[in-house]
């Protein structure tokens, strides 16, 4: 598979998660919202290879785990944030007693073992613990629906879905037919699966825990994730796509896994359901850093400087809906969030004024950062895009928001009956 060509200039710069800045501002406070790392697929394979002509290849691990691969891609991760963060530092190395580095991760395997893999390439020779729900359970930061927390109004989540794109989801299809068509392609090469995508048609259904999609889009968004962590994982070969994926090829496909994600997941209604309690916990945090007194709701001590929340693709496409964030990255479609990708948010301080301010980021390994499993080092950097976040946004660097406008634009955009008091 040739290497993916992607545009030299990075769309931020790794200095921006630095401890000083040159224009006077100290950063005081980062929280790192990732998605896990690279996993196998959560379908069984008796279930994947309904959909297809051949099997797909074998993870050598458990459906939904965090492969050996993606352990080390985020380890990697976690080095550069450390390096970012701790530049100023005598070797860029933190001192275990004062890095004040908070941890939390949902309960799956690849969550929690993604939060302990940043953590030993962010605090080597540290023992960070990693904080958690009990195991078994459903946390409400991550799944508050599952958890009991918020209800969708199933009508009105149905609503808001079919607002955005009309009564007839076939349109859908017909929309994305090229790369449906290279999708099919990939899936059957000269054969013919069990089960054709097209099998069964588009429905959008309004049950008891919310809305949901059925069809060829959302098969078809699972199955060219699938592909995508396939390359991420470092498969080549006939082990990559049959042997018939290219970059072009997965890159047309990968609009069908981000034109599900952008109705099912960024809807803004779906999105303040689901994400509205990450985003309270995430402010909470931030105003713990500002006041430097304990705020209810807020994960860590104050004075911490940082805090990792290990959780979903699902949970990143919530946040960035509610606030209107959205990114183009090198190698990847509009708003993708690829294993490993996170939000940032930064709080600044001035050393002239004392007044906060507030940069929001995305931040991903590039796909064959991710594929050859390249260190990370300020020559090459992961890529960066620096959000404007709308309500708050100036044209100052980074786009940055006075914290007391960050603040109100956030909560505005959550719904406070979706969160935990």
């Amino acid at each position: 598979m040739r290497r993916f060509v992607w545009l030299a200039a990075i769309l931020g710069s790794a200095c921006a998660f630095g401890q000083t800045a040159k224009n006077g501002l100290e950063r005081k406070y980062t929280v790192i919202v990732t998605r896990h790392g690279v996993r196998s697929p959560t379908w069984t394979p008796e279930r994947l290879n309904q959909y297809s002509s051949e099997p797909w290849p074998s993870w050598g691990v458990a459906p939904g785990y965090l492969t050996p691969h993606g352990r080390e891609l985020m380890k990697i991760m976690g080095s550069y944030y450390r390096d970012a963060l701790w530049a100023d530092d005598a070797g860029g190395k933190p001192d275990c007693a004062k890095a004040g580095a908070y941890f939390w991760a949902d309960t799956d395997q690849r969550t929690l073992e993604t939060a302990k893999a940043v953590a030993e390439g962010m605090l080597p020779g540290c023992a960070a613990e990693v904080h958690s729900a009990p195991a078994g359970t459903h946390d409400p930061l991550f799944d508050p629906t599952e958890s009991g927390l918020a209800k969708q109004d199933p009508q009105l989540g149905l609503a808001a879905v079919t607002g955005r794109i009309g009564p007839k989801l076939d349109a859908l299809v017909e929309a994305n037919r090229s790369a449906f068509d290279a999708l099919v392609r990939v899936l059957n090469g000269g054969g013919k699966a069990p089960t054709s995508i097209f099998a069964q048609p588009m429905t959008l259904a309004a049950g008891e825990s919310g809305v949901a999609m059925s069809g060829p889009l959302s098969l078809a968004s699972t199955f060219t994730e699938n592909l995508l962590l396939e390359y991420t994982d470092g498969m080549s070969g006939d082990r990559l796509g049959w042997g018939r994926l290219n970059a072009s090829t997965l890159l047309e496909i990968m609009t069908l896994h981000t034109a599900y994600a952008e109705l099912m997941r960024r809807t803004p209604y779906l999105a303040r359901v689901r994400g509205s309690n990450l985003l309270s916990h995430v402010l909470r945090s931030m105003e713990q850093a500002v006041d430097g007194k304990p705020v209810k709701g807020a994960l860590g001590k104050p004075g911490s400087s940082v805090l990792v929340i290990s959780g979903h693709d699902t949970n990143l496409s919530n946040l960035s809906g509610m606030l209107g964030l959205s990114w183009l990255l090198p190698s990847y479609q509009r708003d993708d969030v690829p294993p490993g990708g996170a939000l940032i948010f930064s709080l600044w301080r001035s050393a002239a004024t004392g007044r906060y301010s507030v940069r929001v980021q995305f931040v991903a390994q590039t796909m064959d950062q991710m594929h050859n499993r390249e260190p990370l080092s300020p020559r090459n950097p992961p890529a960066i895009a620096n959000l404007f976040v709308p309500g708050c946004s100036t044209s100052s660097e980074g786009y940055a928001c006075a914290w007391a406008d960050f603040l109100r634009t956030a909560r505005n955009a959550l719904s406070p009956e979706f969160t935990a008091r």
